[in-house]
């Protein structure tokens, strides 16, 4: 049964519904920005007073909210709930409130977002540490729903990235309508995010489809993101759907063409291809365990490409 709303909050509500009031400020533009089409114009008219403070990140009305009787897991005709409000807007205090009180880590909304997703969208890495700590699902078994680490990729969220793969977050989970999280992070010039997924063992080939990593650096003129990923082997002769390779793609006189250009005409060194061939045989869920060997600092270096 729902509480009684205070009159305050009540009547603030039927303002909003009779009155459309001043223009959204850049709070709301932000929001939208960040959900994209996964907002509609429903979840706004039906936001509970739990929902603003989570998203302003007000804890103490927050917490008055909840003892007076609000449900924690309440939520508006498209599924959003406060939690998804608090972590969009990386308010952790509301996050750590909210889950004491019982809300639902993986709770989804009707287009599949999720608070997790919702803190690599908005960069809140303390958010998303408290979403993992309390049992927050990396990945959805749904391949057409968001991703969290895609997202994280797209943004160059690289801390919020870090953290996902610790958890079990797979490099390689190849979404048909956006690729690998690698192809996002090369698409968008994501350097650091890109190192931090090829250290954990990300398949540098691994694209959209017949579109590749290194492609998309290619054509974004990212020498760094394309010696990166030729470091750690991404094939310089792969085709896209267009049957064109990479060197084909840069701009002709740039820094990546004539990187592309010196490499083509280069065989890989031996050093390189043994390490490529001793990673592989490691498998990529043993990488982390490399420390560990008892091998001398300069051969772990070598193996972990620092």
């Amino acid at each position: 049964m729902m509480p009684e709303v205070p009159a305050g909050a009540a009547g603030m509500s039927r303002k909003r519904a009779a009155d459309p009031g001043p223009p959204p400020g850049p709070g709301h533009d932000r929001k939208k920005a960040c959900w994209g089409i996964l907002t509609s114009q429903g979840s706004w008219a039906d936001r509970s007073p739990l929902h603003e403070a989570a998203s302003q990140g007000r804890l103490l009305a927050l917490r008055t909210l909840l003892a007076q009787g609000y449900h924690a897991n309440i939520v508006t005709i498209d599924h959003v709930t406060p939690l998804h409000e608090a972590c969009l807007s990386g308010h952790v205090a509301c996050v750590r409130a909210l889950i004491n009180a019982g809300a639902n880590v993986n709770a989804t909304t009707i287009d599949g977002v999720t608070p997790l997703y919702n803190c690599c969208a908005s960069g809140s890495a303390g958010c998303l540490e408290l979403l993992l700590q309390n049992g927050a699902q990396t990945q959805t078994t749904h391949t057409h729903f968001p991703s969290a680490l895609h997202e994280a990729c797209k943004r160059g969220n690289s801390e919020c990235v870090e953290s996902l793969l610790s958890q079990g977050a797979d490099p390689d989970n190849e979404l048909s309508h956006l690729g690998s999280p690698l192809y996002m992070s090369c698409l968008h010039k994501h350097t650091a995010c890109s190192k931090i997924l090829l250290h954990t063992g990300a398949n540098a080939n691994m694209g959209r489809g017949a579109d590749r990593p290194l492609h998309a650096a290619a054509r974004q003129d990212s020498a760094e993101q394309v010696s990166l990923l030729l470091d750690y082997g991404a094939d310089v002769n792969v085709r896209d759907g267009n049957n064109q390779r990479p060197v084909e793609l840069a701009p002709p006189g740039g820094k990546t063409h004539q990187l592309l250009l010196a490499y083509d005409v280069s065989p890989r060194s031996l050093c390189q291809l043994c390490r490529f061939q001793i990673r592989n045989l490691i498998g990529r869920s043993r990488l982390r365990f490399l420390p560990l060997l008892p091998l001398p600092s300069l051969l772990t270096q070598y193996l972990e490409h620092t």
